[in-house]
Protein backbone atom coordinates (compact mmCIF):
# COMPACT_ATOMS: atom_id res chain seq x y z
CA UNK A 1 0.00 0.00 0.00
CA UNK A 2 2.86 2.17 1.29
CA UNK A 3 4.55 1.10 -2.53
CA UNK A 4 1.52 2.56 -4.23
CA UNK A 5 0.77 5.75 -2.42
CA UNK A 6 4.25 6.74 -3.06
CA UNK A 7 4.44 5.80 -6.26
CA UNK A 8 0.97 7.93 -7.10
CA UNK A 9 2.21 11.02 -4.93
CA UNK A 10 5.50 10.65 -7.34
CA UNK A 11 3.50 10.83 -10.54
CA UNK A 12 1.60 13.94 -9.22
CA UNK A 13 4.53 15.46 -8.36
CA UNK A 14 5.75 15.22 -11.89
CA UNK A 15 2.68 16.37 -13.19
CA UNK A 16 2.45 18.97 -11.38
CA UNK A 17 6.22 19.91 -12.18
CA UNK A 18 5.72 19.66 -15.76
CA UNK A 19 2.03 21.63 -15.77
CA UNK A 20 4.55 24.22 -13.70
CA UNK A 21 7.07 24.28 -16.52
CA UNK A 22 9.46 23.53 -14.04
CA UNK A 23 13.05 23.28 -16.18
CA UNK A 24 16.90 22.79 -14.25
CA UNK A 25 15.07 23.77 -10.78
CA UNK A 26 13.64 27.54 -11.79
CA UNK A 27 10.16 27.86 -12.01
CA UNK A 28 8.46 28.39 -15.96
CA UNK A 29 5.16 29.67 -16.60
CA UNK A 30 2.98 27.05 -18.28
CA UNK A 31 1.07 29.70 -20.68
CA UNK A 32 1.84 33.43 -21.65
CA UNK A 33 0.59 36.10 -19.22
CA UNK A 34 -2.58 38.41 -20.66
CA UNK A 35 -3.18 42.18 -20.26
CA UNK A 36 0.67 43.14 -19.53
CA UNK A 37 0.98 47.13 -20.20
CA UNK A 38 3.85 47.16 -22.74
CA UNK A 39 4.80 50.27 -24.54
CA UNK A 40 7.06 50.37 -27.83
CA UNK A 41 8.72 53.19 -27.75
CA UNK A 42 11.11 53.25 -31.31
CA UNK A 43 13.54 56.16 -31.41
CA UNK A 44 11.10 58.06 -33.02
CA UNK A 45 7.66 58.77 -33.86
CA UNK A 46 6.85 59.84 -37.80
CA UNK A 47 9.42 57.66 -39.07
CA UNK A 48 7.82 55.48 -41.50
CA UNK A 49 10.51 52.34 -40.90
CA UNK A 50 8.68 52.44 -37.48
CA UNK A 51 5.52 52.91 -38.28
CA UNK A 52 6.12 49.85 -40.15
CA UNK A 53 7.65 47.90 -37.69
CA UNK A 54 5.47 48.69 -34.49
CA UNK A 55 1.82 49.19 -35.95
CA UNK A 56 -1.43 46.83 -36.02
CA UNK A 57 -2.35 48.03 -39.71
CA UNK A 58 1.16 46.40 -41.07
CA UNK A 59 1.20 43.44 -39.06
CA UNK A 60 4.14 45.19 -36.41
CA UNK A 61 4.83 44.92 -32.56
CA UNK A 62 0.95 46.32 -31.55
CA UNK A 63 -0.81 43.55 -33.72
CA UNK A 64 1.81 40.89 -31.92
CA UNK A 65 0.81 42.91 -28.50
CA UNK A 66 -2.91 42.79 -29.16
CA UNK A 67 -3.15 39.29 -31.18
CA UNK A 68 -1.73 37.90 -27.48
CA UNK A 69 -3.96 40.26 -25.31
CA UNK A 70 -1.64 42.53 -23.81
CA UNK A 71 -2.04 46.25 -23.46
CA UNK A 72 0.26 47.74 -26.35
CA UNK A 73 1.21 51.40 -26.32
CA UNK A 74 3.52 52.83 -29.47
CA UNK A 75 5.14 56.03 -27.56
CA UNK A 76 8.47 58.11 -28.13
CA UNK A 77 9.37 61.89 -28.81
CA UNK A 78 9.42 63.52 -32.37
CA UNK A 79 13.33 63.64 -32.59
CA UNK A 80 15.63 59.99 -33.26
CA UNK A 81 17.88 61.81 -29.73
CA UNK A 82 17.75 60.53 -26.27
CA UNK A 83 16.84 64.31 -24.99
CA UNK A 84 13.42 63.26 -27.46
CA UNK A 85 13.35 59.57 -26.69
CA UNK A 86 13.62 59.70 -22.68
CA UNK A 87 10.78 61.11 -21.36
CA UNK A 88 8.67 58.46 -22.91
CA UNK A 89 10.47 56.22 -21.82
CA UNK A 90 10.43 57.57 -18.26
CA UNK A 91 6.51 58.10 -18.52
CA UNK A 92 5.99 54.36 -19.35
CA UNK A 93 7.90 53.67 -16.65
CA UNK A 94 5.67 55.89 -14.22
CA UNK A 95 2.65 54.27 -15.76
CA UNK A 96 3.20 50.73 -14.73
CA UNK A 97 5.03 49.07 -17.65
CA UNK A 98 5.57 45.60 -17.65
CA UNK A 99 6.97 45.44 -20.79
CA UNK A 100 9.20 48.08 -22.52
CA UNK A 101 10.33 47.43 -26.39
CA UNK A 102 12.95 50.07 -27.29
CA UNK A 103 14.88 50.98 -30.50
CA UNK A 104 18.04 53.20 -29.07
CA UNK A 105 18.62 56.09 -29.74
CA UNK A 106 21.64 56.50 -27.55
CA UNK A 107 22.49 53.67 -24.53
CA UNK A 108 25.28 55.70 -22.43
CA UNK A 109 22.08 58.62 -21.63
CA UNK A 110 19.44 55.59 -21.44
CA UNK A 111 20.77 52.95 -19.47
CA UNK A 112 20.46 54.55 -16.24
CA UNK A 113 16.72 54.41 -17.02
CA UNK A 114 16.81 51.48 -18.62
CA UNK A 115 18.60 49.33 -15.69
CA UNK A 116 15.88 51.17 -12.77
CA UNK A 117 13.25 49.65 -15.02
CA UNK A 118 14.66 46.42 -14.64
CA UNK A 119 15.28 46.74 -10.68
CA UNK A 120 11.88 47.36 -10.83
CA UNK A 121 10.85 43.80 -12.75
CA UNK A 122 10.60 45.42 -15.86
CA UNK A 123 11.26 43.64 -18.92
CA UNK A 124 13.23 45.25 -21.23
CA UNK A 125 13.77 44.14 -24.79
CA UNK A 126 15.44 46.03 -27.35
CA UNK A 127 15.17 45.96 -31.15
CA UNK A 128 16.22 47.58 -34.40
CA UNK A 129 19.38 49.74 -31.79
CA UNK A 130 20.58 47.85 -29.63
CA UNK A 131 21.54 49.05 -26.05
CA UNK A 132 23.46 45.96 -24.78
CA UNK A 133 23.85 46.57 -21.54
CA UNK A 134 21.16 47.36 -20.13
CA UNK A 135 18.14 44.91 -21.88
CA UNK A 136 17.40 41.30 -21.19
CA UNK A 137 17.05 40.29 -24.74
CA UNK A 138 18.01 41.95 -28.23
CA UNK A 139 15.86 41.21 -31.49
CA UNK A 140 18.78 42.00 -34.25
CA UNK A 141 17.62 42.62 -37.89
CA UNK A 142 20.10 40.47 -39.57
CA UNK A 143 23.91 39.37 -38.95
CA UNK A 144 25.22 42.90 -38.19
CA UNK A 145 28.39 41.85 -40.29
CA UNK A 146 26.06 40.98 -43.31
CA UNK A 147 24.41 43.81 -43.07
CA UNK A 148 27.51 46.11 -43.12
CA UNK A 149 29.36 44.26 -45.82
CA UNK A 150 26.15 43.68 -48.17
CA UNK A 151 25.89 47.38 -48.58
CA UNK A 152 29.58 47.53 -49.28
CA UNK A 153 29.59 45.07 -51.91
CA UNK A 154 26.55 46.49 -53.40
CA UNK A 155 28.20 49.61 -54.16
CA UNK A 156 31.06 48.26 -55.18
CA UNK A 157 28.81 46.44 -58.08
CA UNK A 158 27.40 49.43 -58.59
CA UNK A 159 30.18 51.76 -59.45
CA UNK A 160 33.02 49.38 -60.53
CA UNK A 161 34.54 48.71 -57.63
CA UNK A 162 36.41 52.48 -57.93
CA UNK A 163 35.74 55.80 -56.99
CA UNK A 164 35.09 57.81 -54.24
CA UNK A 165 32.36 57.33 -52.09
CA UNK A 166 30.46 58.31 -48.37
CA UNK A 167 28.58 57.31 -45.86
CA UNK A 168 24.79 59.49 -44.95
CA UNK A 169 24.36 57.67 -41.37
CA UNK A 170 21.79 58.08 -38.26
CA UNK A 171 22.91 59.90 -35.45
CA UNK A 172 26.91 59.45 -34.29
CA UNK A 173 25.20 57.40 -30.98
CA UNK A 174 23.22 55.03 -32.67
CA UNK A 175 24.58 51.62 -31.58
CA UNK A 176 23.28 49.56 -35.43
CA UNK A 177 24.61 52.05 -37.18
CA UNK A 178 27.95 52.03 -36.13
CA UNK A 179 28.22 48.38 -35.84
CA UNK A 180 27.30 48.05 -39.21
CA UNK A 181 29.68 51.13 -40.48
CA UNK A 182 32.59 49.30 -38.36
CA UNK A 183 31.76 46.28 -41.27
CA UNK A 184 32.09 48.82 -43.61
CA UNK A 185 35.43 49.23 -42.99
CA UNK A 186 36.60 45.95 -42.51
CA UNK A 187 34.83 44.98 -46.06
CA UNK A 188 36.08 48.35 -48.16
CA UNK A 189 39.88 46.32 -47.54
CA UNK A 190 38.55 44.10 -50.08
CA UNK A 191 37.85 46.87 -52.78
CA UNK A 192 41.55 49.11 -52.56
CA UNK A 193 40.55 51.45 -55.45
CA UNK A 194 37.50 52.47 -53.10
CA UNK A 195 38.13 55.78 -51.73
CA UNK A 196 36.17 56.44 -48.18
CA UNK A 197 36.01 60.46 -48.12
CA UNK A 198 33.41 60.77 -45.44
CA UNK A 199 30.81 59.83 -43.32
CA UNK A 200 28.03 62.40 -42.00
CA UNK A 201 24.83 62.03 -39.66
CA UNK A 202 21.42 62.98 -40.78
CA UNK A 203 19.95 62.02 -37.41
CA UNK A 204 17.09 60.45 -38.85
CA UNK A 205 15.51 63.93 -39.80
CA UNK A 206 14.85 63.81 -43.40
CA UNK A 207 15.63 68.00 -43.62
CA UNK A 208 19.34 67.41 -42.17
CA UNK A 209 19.35 64.05 -43.87
CA UNK A 210 19.01 66.01 -46.71
CA UNK A 211 21.40 68.74 -46.46
CA UNK A 212 24.29 66.94 -45.48
CA UNK A 213 23.31 64.83 -48.95
CA UNK A 214 23.87 68.04 -50.84
CA UNK A 215 26.82 68.86 -48.66
CA UNK A 216 28.55 65.90 -50.13
CA UNK A 217 27.49 66.44 -53.58
CA UNK A 218 28.76 69.36 -53.31
CA UNK A 219 32.37 69.21 -51.67
CA UNK A 220 33.10 65.72 -53.72
CA UNK A 221 32.29 66.78 -57.15
CA UNK A 222 34.04 63.40 -57.81
CA UNK A 223 31.88 61.16 -55.82
CA UNK A 224 30.69 58.54 -57.17
CA UNK A 225 28.40 56.82 -54.41
CA UNK A 226 26.60 57.00 -51.19
CA UNK A 227 26.27 54.22 -48.83
CA UNK A 228 23.23 54.85 -46.03
CA UNK A 229 22.26 52.71 -43.76
CA UNK A 230 18.90 54.00 -42.61
CA UNK A 231 15.84 54.51 -44.41
CA UNK A 232 15.77 57.84 -43.64
CA UNK A 233 19.28 58.60 -44.92
CA UNK A 234 18.79 56.57 -48.05
CA UNK A 235 15.69 58.25 -49.17
CA UNK A 236 17.13 61.59 -48.71
CA UNK A 237 20.40 61.16 -50.38
CA UNK A 238 18.52 59.49 -53.50
CA UNK A 239 16.20 62.49 -53.56
CA UNK A 240 19.30 64.69 -53.22
CA UNK A 241 21.11 62.63 -56.30
CA UNK A 242 18.22 62.79 -58.26
CA UNK A 243 16.96 66.65 -57.71
CA UNK A 244 20.74 67.30 -58.97
CA UNK A 245 20.70 65.45 -62.11
CA UNK A 246 23.10 63.21 -60.92
CA UNK A 247 21.49 60.23 -61.66
CA UNK A 248 23.82 57.60 -63.48
CA UNK A 249 26.82 59.47 -62.12
CA UNK A 250 26.56 59.08 -58.24
CA UNK A 251 24.64 55.70 -57.34
CA UNK A 252 22.98 55.42 -53.88
CA UNK A 253 22.45 52.05 -52.26
CA UNK A 254 21.84 50.89 -48.40
CA UNK A 255 18.86 50.18 -46.04
CA UNK A 256 15.63 51.27 -47.50
CA UNK A 257 11.58 50.21 -47.68
CA UNK A 258 10.80 48.92 -51.17
CA UNK A 259 7.63 51.47 -51.26
CA UNK A 260 9.96 54.58 -50.42
CA UNK A 261 12.75 53.32 -52.77
CA UNK A 262 10.79 51.86 -55.70
CA UNK A 263 10.97 55.67 -57.53
CA UNK A 264 14.65 55.59 -57.38
CA UNK A 265 15.55 51.48 -57.73
CA UNK A 266 13.77 52.09 -61.09
CA UNK A 267 15.07 55.15 -62.52
CA UNK A 268 18.28 54.23 -61.64
CA UNK A 269 19.62 56.16 -59.20
CA UNK A 270 19.88 52.91 -56.83
CA UNK A 271 19.96 50.30 -58.42
CA UNK A 272 20.02 47.91 -55.33
CA UNK A 273 18.35 48.52 -51.65
CA UNK A 274 18.78 46.49 -48.67
CA UNK A 275 16.29 45.37 -46.02
CA UNK A 276 14.25 43.20 -43.54
CA UNK A 277 10.66 43.50 -43.35
CA UNK A 278 10.36 45.95 -40.42
CA UNK A 279 6.47 44.81 -39.32
CA UNK A 280 8.31 41.38 -38.88
CA UNK A 281 10.99 42.76 -36.76
CA UNK A 282 8.47 44.30 -34.88
CA UNK A 283 5.91 41.22 -34.04
CA UNK A 284 8.72 38.85 -33.68
CA UNK A 285 10.16 41.50 -30.54
CA UNK A 286 6.58 41.45 -29.08
CA UNK A 287 6.49 37.61 -28.85
CA UNK A 288 9.77 37.58 -27.66
CA UNK A 289 9.02 40.16 -24.91
CA UNK A 290 5.81 38.22 -24.27
CA UNK A 291 7.45 35.12 -23.42
CA UNK A 292 9.77 36.80 -21.44
CA UNK A 293 7.76 38.40 -18.78
CA UNK A 294 5.69 35.59 -18.78
CA UNK A 295 8.67 33.42 -18.08
CA UNK A 296 8.14 30.93 -20.73
CA UNK A 297 11.73 31.36 -21.47
CA UNK A 298 15.17 33.28 -20.23
CA UNK A 299 17.51 35.39 -22.17
CA UNK A 300 19.53 31.93 -21.65
CA UNK A 301 21.13 30.48 -24.81
CA UNK A 302 19.25 27.81 -26.34
CA UNK A 303 15.83 29.10 -25.14
CA UNK A 304 13.11 28.82 -27.59
CA UNK A 305 9.55 29.55 -28.28
CA UNK A 306 7.06 30.13 -31.29
CA UNK A 307 6.43 33.83 -32.14
CA UNK A 308 3.26 33.36 -33.81
CA UNK A 309 2.98 32.87 -37.61
CA UNK A 310 6.86 33.60 -38.09
CA UNK A 311 7.36 30.61 -36.23
CA UNK A 312 10.23 28.98 -34.11
CA UNK A 313 13.04 30.97 -32.76
CA UNK A 314 15.76 30.46 -30.69
CA UNK A 315 18.10 32.99 -28.15
CA UNK A 316 21.55 33.29 -29.50
CA UNK A 317 24.64 34.20 -27.94
CA UNK A 318 25.03 37.09 -26.67
CA UNK A 319 20.85 36.99 -25.63
CA UNK A 320 20.51 38.06 -29.10
CA UNK A 321 17.62 36.98 -31.60
CA UNK A 322 18.00 37.18 -35.50
CA UNK A 323 15.32 37.86 -37.39
CA UNK A 324 16.91 36.30 -40.84
CA UNK A 325 18.33 37.35 -43.69
CA UNK A 326 18.09 40.57 -45.58
CA UNK A 327 16.53 40.97 -48.66
CA UNK A 328 18.18 42.98 -51.77
CA UNK A 329 15.58 44.74 -53.88
CA UNK A 330 15.77 45.81 -57.69
CA UNK A 331 13.78 46.37 -60.15
CA UNK A 332 12.96 42.88 -60.93
CA UNK A 333 11.50 42.09 -57.50
CA UNK A 334 10.74 45.55 -55.89
CA UNK A 335 6.93 45.38 -57.34
CA UNK A 336 6.71 42.44 -54.79
CA UNK A 337 6.89 44.58 -52.08
CA UNK A 338 3.94 46.28 -49.99
CA UNK A 339 5.79 48.10 -47.29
Amino acid sequence: MTSRLSKRTLALAVAALCGLGIIGGVAYAASLQKGLKAFVIPKNLGNSYFTTADSVKTGGALAAFQALGENGTETSGSAATAASQLPAIQAAIAKGAKILLVSATDPTALCPTLKQAIAKGITVVTYDSDAPTCRTLFINQASTANIGESEVDAMAKEIGGSGQIAIVSAAASATNQNAWISYMHTELKKYPKLQLVATVYGNDDPTTATQVSQGLLQKYPKLKGIISPTTVGILAAAQAVDAAHDIGKVFVTGLGTPLEMKKYILNGTSPEVILWNPANLGYLAAYAAVNLASKTITNATGQSFTAGKLGKFTVGADHTILLGPTTVFTKANVGQFSF
